[in-house]
């Protein structure tokens, strides 16, 4: 076939036969002798507008330097970064790895993120862009749309990109020498049963033997297991799942920088942060400052924000067991593993200022202090400081005995004169009904008193000798109707003698033994169908399985989609809490000794009851 036959083919892909040769040689290429850093220095172009536009500067983030040289060393088999949100981690290991991959030494890569639509976001996003504006890359892209869509990139040395979520289709029964996971601790840890997405996806690698790499990058946000942990070794990380657990597994490196006053090299974090006490919250992160724990506190050395940059460009990672002293020589015997692993606290992150940590850390503290809620303080450590969380109250113990040196003088079974309404709550034990009735006081909102407690054991079945037979909730339907007279019913006398006052509301406990939540709801239907009213007065909960859920809301089970068993039709109303959230409240109501938002409880209550408010975290 002639040239011109072949430009005039419309299923040709040249337009002349160099183009084909030209690709042709792109694939027989030798590697070009550049670390990840280097080549991003060389060929990364950034177009950030109006924030920065220009070629990518490694001094601007020196401390991923050495966790992206590592990503072509033959001596690991995988790198570990834990580092917080603005520490450029995303565009220096993913995207300069890419860059490399692409244009210094071509292999095939895979790029995990979280969800398929995360997937599809970063493909067009962060890939796409990095495409048009370092050109180097770009011109090495395939044409034509079928080697340029969403989830698959092909390039002019062979080289494939796959953009992938943690499926198990996604993430077996593929030889890929490069995988990349990004945003880990918000995966699941176990993809369809088959075990965590980073035991996986290392096991697409091996094939490759020392070529193959897994990286795997996130900001903690799994819970820490044990809020008791004490720390065995300086570098190593709580007890958690995910990119900690992983962090754990390498060499374990932390970023240390020298005191500009002393000299001594220390690690810098959120804690060594200081402020000044103000009920301004800006003009305290404005001023906000960190103490080098080698400088005595007398001293008044405070390290300022300005010096970050100097220190940073000075910064050295250390491995476990390392040391450094202040003319920068390194003794110990470093940890050795297969894996290389580094842990950046929000500190030292480039684009993140001490001030916006400090800010945003005190707003989320006031909010705990004013709802209880721990969620805002849990997303500003995670992503913010690149922490751990451990819950508020987990650092000390809860004593019983501390809190039974804190009961009131309270008549049993009468309310005091500020409580304007009772609510009783039932928990549903295997041979009996736990039943707790509280007060509810005016206060900042509002303070809980504890009016009784009792079990309801005894039902109205008898055996043979006419005696009383145990509750049973699960497995007798008539059990629950002593519920009607014994709380829904029941009026409690006025502290002061001049009445009574009834329980306003009733929460009933809907899960548990199998036949607790059917025999729940046929009792709600029993109430409903007397015609009383006192269906009204009594609503089922239930805990909702999910973390992000709201802290409450109304639901009606429907067995046409689940509580088969149960045989609901919509019609029965179900209270759904997030307990996380609830027991976050409740930690900080009892920590609590004035009258804003606290729990008052009396003396009579036996000892037990004190130390079930301690067995929780």
């Amino acid at each position: 076939m002639s040239t011109a036959q072949t430009q005039a083919s419309p299923n040709s892909r040249y337009e002349h036969l160099g183009a084909l040769i030209c690709d042709a040689a792109e694939m027989l290429r030798p590697p070009e002798r550049l670390t990840v850093s280097g080549a991003a220095a060389k060929y990364r172009w950034l177009n950030n507008a109006p924030a920065y536009v220009g070629p990518w500067l490694n001094e601007k983030v020196p401390y991923m330097v050495e966790p992206m040289d590592a990503l072509t060393s033959r001596e690991f088999n995988s790198v570990i970064f834990v580092g917080s949100a603005q520490s450029a981690k995303t565009d220096s290991l993913l995207l300069n790895w890419l860059l490399y991959s692409v244009i210094c030494d071509p292999a095939d890569m895979m790029i995990v993120q979280t969800t398929a639509h995360e997937a599809r976001d970063f493909s067009r996003r962060r890939i796409d862009r990095m495409h048009r504006h370092s050109r180097e890359v770009g011109r090495r892209l395939m044409p034509g749309g079928h080697n340029d869509n969403v989830l698959d990139k092909m390039y002019r040395s062979g080289m494939m990109l796959s953009l992938a979520w943690p499926s198990i289709s996604q993430l077996s029964g593929k030889p890929i020498p490069r995988v990349a996971i990004t945003d880990y601790d918000r995966m699941p840890m176990d993809v369809d049963g088959e075990g965590s997405p980073f035991d996986l996806g290392r096991k697409r690698t091996t094939t490759f033997k020392s070529f193959g790499m897994t990286l795997v990058e996130s900001s903690p946000g799994k819970e820490v297991i044990d809020p008791k942990w004490i720390r065995r070794t300086p570098h190593e990380a709580p007890p958690c799942e995910g990119i900690l657990a992983l962090y754990n597994r390498g060499d374990r490196r932390r970023w240390y920088w020298p005191c500009p006053h002393c000299g001594e090299f220390f690690e810098p974090s959120f804690d060594l942060l200081r402020w000044p006490d103000t009920e301004d919250i800006l003009e305290a992160g404005e001023a906000a400052m960190m103490a080098c724990p080698h400088c005595h506190p007398s001293s008044g050395a405070l390290i300022e924000f300005f010096r970050r940059k100097e220190m940073n460009e000075q910064g050295v990672w250390l491995r476990e067991g390392e040391r450094i002293d202040r003319n920068r020589k390194r003794s110990g015997t470093p940890v050795r593993s297969d894996i290389a692993s580094f842990w950046a606290k929000g500190v030292i992150a480039s684009f993140m200022s001490w001030q916006t940590l400090v800010v945003n850390y005190l707003k989320a503290k006031q909010e705990f202090e004013r709802t209880g809620s721990q969620e805002a303080l849990k997303s500003t450590v995670n992503t913010d400081q690149g922490e751990p969380f451990f819950p508020m109250g987990t650092g000390s113990l809860r004593l019983p005995e501390e809190l039974k040196a804190r009961a009131k003088d309270f008549d049993k079974g009468k309310v005091p004169a500020d409580v304007r309404f009772l609510m009783a709550h039932i928990d549903v034990q295997k041979n009996r009904f736990e039943v707790q009735v509280h007060g509810i006081s005016p206060g900042n909102p509002y303070n809980i008193v504890v009016i009784d407690r009792f079990p309801i054991i005894k039902s109205n079945r008898v055996d043979e000798d006419g005696e009383k037979l145990w509750v049973k909730p699960s497995a007798y339907p008539e059990d629950w109707e002593l519920i009607i007279t014994e709380v829904i019913e029941k009026e409690y006398p006025l502290e002061d003698g001049s009445g009574f006052m009834p329980v306003m509301m009733t929460f009933c406990d809907s899960g548990g033994r199998e036949g607790v939540t059917t025999n729940a709801y046929n009792f709600w239907r029993k109430l409903r169908k007397e015609g009383n009213g006192l269906e009204k007065r009594f609503l089922l909960v239930k805990g909702d399985s999910s973390p992000n859920a709201p802290r409450a809301h109304l639901t009606y089970p429907d067995s046409a989609r689940k509580d088969r068993v149960a045989g609901a039709r919509g019609e029965i109303p179900v209270l759904l809490l997030n307990a996380n959230v609830l027991k976050d409240q409740l930690d900080n109501m009892l920590e609590r000794r004035d009258a804003g938002s606290t729990v008052l409880w009396p003396e009579w209550l036996p000892d037990e009851w004190f130390q079930e408010l301690t067995v929780e975290q």
